[in-house]
């Protein structure tokens, strides 16, 4: 296999864990249980400790009690909890869930709709209020419509207009980029920010 030089990125503190610059690449994991529903919610919990023993973290899960914010698990290492799409309503109506995440996630193309930079900003102060990095989460299934279609619409006028895929992916991370400069705007250091994002296929080159 080729070998590859690490790009230097910014580091990051997720509840005491480094991510990024020279430190070592870490696993976070989501389960697919239903944990408002599930019955008991220790189904959850037993998920979250196979992705521990795996290499990736379990501790999205603490400290949010029981019903519609997650369950109590195991101790672990820190993530983001996901929560509902409504979750700048969320995270204001429980404060203690909100302190006992070790950071919060936003996807730019769940976060309000009409109002989304509203709320956006919401969940920003929330986590300046709290010490918290946030993970901005840009996901192929979900992303922003309003901003895809215009730049599919500006991707037909090319001259020699690209692939579907290609303006998705470009649009993805434009997505990431313009919620990282407002999380900024908002007041959150740079160094508690994380981008990622998400696509369902994936294709490797060989050069």
């Amino acid at each position: 296999m080729n070998a590859y030089q690490r790009r230097q990125t910014v580091v990051v503190d997720v509840g005491g864990v480094k991510v990024g610059g020279a430190h070592p690449i870490v696993v976070q994991s989501m389960t697919n249980t239903d944990t408002p529903t599930s019955t008991p919610p220790r189904a959850g919990a037993r998920a979250a400790r196979r992705g521990q023993r795996a290499g990736a973290g379990d501790g999205q899960q603490r400290g949010c009690g029981r019903g519609r914010t997650g369950y109590r698990g195991r101790r672990g290492r820190p993530g983001d909890r996901r929560l509902p799409l409504q979750r700048h309503l969320l995270l204001t109506k429980y404060p203690k869930c909100a302190a006992a995440l070790a950071k919060y996630r936003i996807n730019p193309g769940n976060v309000g709709a009409k109002r989304r930079d509203e709320h956006f900003r919401t969940i920003i102060e929330v986590a300046l209020s709290h010490g918290k990095p946030v993970r901005i989460g840009v996901n192929w299934g979900s992303l922003d419509q309003q901003l895809l279609t215009e730049m599919m619409d500006e991707n037909a006028r090319r001259p020699e207009p690209l692939d579907a895929r290609e303006v998705m992916i470009e649009a993805m991370l434009a997505s990431a980029l313009r919620s990282a400069e407002l999380a900024e705007e908002c007041g959150l250091a740079h160094d508690r920010i994380i981008l990622s994002a998400k696509v369902s296929a994936f294709r490797i080159w060989w050069t």
